[in-house]
């Protein structure tokens, strides 16, 4: 009769102790569970994906609702097939812009172009009737330094690759070879603007200030008020990527509101 007595007793205080550490194993995979969660949604909660590298959600033809024919995506990649005919000379060409805008942030990219071609990322952007994007956005060079000639013209390199287009030159000059991926940035906050290109700030300036008024009033912009005043009233506006009928791709598209 002892030895059923102990039997039972070993059989109770077994169930205890696995119930204890199953739970416990619940409330740790539960722990486990929820911190990955909060991470997810942080990191959610900082960076939106402005390309999802399989479709165009989120894009279209500047000034009108659908997306040009002449974009596509390859490997993963947004791609502007370039028409041979020079800016927006494609049969269904046409900048792009992402359908939201954006005051205070950092965006980041990846882009690669074939051999002399040219192409652009604008941000600030306004959509007038009748009139290009350029001439109301700032514009983040995008160039094959080694053989189009624009790397020749404007001044002190200013047309160069990561400049701020025609206006500010990117120092150093850290450009990859037509071909390769090279990253880019472009954080605008307050009106101060950084481009960086390969890990390094190339360009610094400050939007609205009198040096600014001063560097567009000598400089083709000039006569452009919706090009001085970028970002409108409310100084924000779209993120955009031209065509200037050449192949170019973009990728890995990120951007972090810094409100």
């Amino acid at each position: 009769m002892k030895n059923v007595f102990y039997l039972f007793t070993l059989l109770i205080l077994s169930g205890v102790i696995f119930m204890s550490c199953s739970n416990s194993k619940k409330q740790s995979a539960t722990a486990d569970a929820s911190e990955d969660a909060v991470a997810v949604a942080v990191i959610g909660e900082e960076w939106l994906t402005l390309f999802n590298g399989t479709d165009f959600t989120g894009w279209r033809g500047y000034n009108r609702t659908d997306m040009p024919t002449a974009w596509t995506i390859e490997d993963g990649a947004i791609k502007i097939n370039g028409s041979g005919m020079g800016e927006a000379g494609a049969k269904d060409g046409g900048d792009i812009i992402y359908d939201q805008k954006f005051k205070n942030f950092e965006l980041t990219f990846e882009w690669k172009v074939s051999e002399g071609a040219n192409s652009g990322v604008f941000y600030l952007g306004q959509e007038v009737a009748g009139k290009p994007i350029y001439e109301s956005s700032p514009e983040y060079q995008i160039l094959d330094n080694e053989r189009h000639p624009d790397a020749k013209l404007g001044k002190d390199g200013n047309r160069q690759s990561a400049s701020l287009y025609d206006l500010v030159p990117a120092v150093p000059q850290n450009a990859k070879p037509a071909g390769e991926w090279n990253t880019g940035s472009i954080m605008v906050y307050k009106g101060t603007v950084v481009h960086s290109q390969n890990g390094e700030n190339v360009v610094e300036y400050h939007l609205w200030t009198d040096a600014w008024k001063e560097m567009v009033a000598h400089s083709k912009f000039k006569n452009w008020p919706d090009f001085l005043n970028a970002g409108g009233e409310n100084q924000e506006g779209y993120i955009g990527l031209q065509d200037h009928g050449d192949d170019v791709w973009f990728r890995n598209i990120k951007l972090k509101v810094l409100d």
